[in-house]
């Protein structure tokens, strides 16, 4: 997520200070990216020795206001214009978790996945329901309908996301499964025991006569 460059584009509404971008910023995606005031001005200040922004003297209250310069826009133009690069994903902590899980001794992975399972299910659940009172909003029209219009299609994305995630983890458990049974189908069948030489008759021994042998000889 690009701080940088969502900052850029609410300063392009107009000059503001760093509280309000912060609440701005969250008010637009409904928090799910919560940010402190902190990464707001370190980025503020990286924007502004980049030559991306400007001081613009202070309101009536006294916060320092920013706003956006001519070679801020184009960089916010770019940023809009181009796809999001993919080519090198951001770190997965759940697909890290289950590639290290197979084959570590004492982990079930399947009680893993399915652990994950209930987990994003409710989070889909939850984020369903945010959806319908977004929409609602949206709806019923309002001073922020703006805002209301940004957060559903973060919870639209959100939504996407984890019911792909729920068909990923079925696809691993099903993998999981044909590979086990087809290990088991390829396995070599156990060679039956041999049984300990020094335990069996010897057979090159002649074999003891029998009463009736001896009683007819002569």
């Amino acid at each position: 997520m690009s701080i940088r460059h969502g900052l850029l584009a609410l300063l392009e509404r107009g000059p503001r200070y760093g509280s309000q971008l912060r609440t701005e910023f969250e008010s637009r995606t409904g928090s799910t990216w919560p940010l402190n005031v902190g990464q707001v001005y370190t980025t503020l200040n990286r924007l502004e020795r980049d030559g991306m922004v400007t001081q613009d003297g202070a309101d009536e209250a006294g916060h320092t206001l920013y706003t956006i310069t001519d070679n801020g826009r184009t960089e916010l133009r770019t940023w809009f214009e181009e796809p999001v690069d993919r080519t090198s994903p951001a770190r997965d902590e759940l697909a890290i978790k289950l590639a290290m899980a197979v084959g570590a001794p004492g982990v079930d992975i399947r009680a893993v996945i399915q652990s994950q399972r209930r987990h994003t299910v409710k989070a889909m659940q939850d984020y369903t329901r945010l959806k319908a009172q977004a929409l609602a909003a949206v709806e019923s029209g309002g001073t922020r309908e703006r805002d209301d219009v940004a957060w559903l299609l973060v919870l639209e994305q959100l939504i996407f996301q984890t019911e792909a995630e729920a068909r990923w983890l079925d696809h691993c458990e099903a993998r999981l499964i044909r590979l086990s049974a087809t290990a088991s189908r390829e396995r070599p069948p156990v060679a039956p025991a041999v049984p300990n030489a020094s335990a069996a008759p010897n057979a090159s021994a002649a074999p003891r006569p029998s009463a009736t042998g001896a009683s007819g000889a002569g």
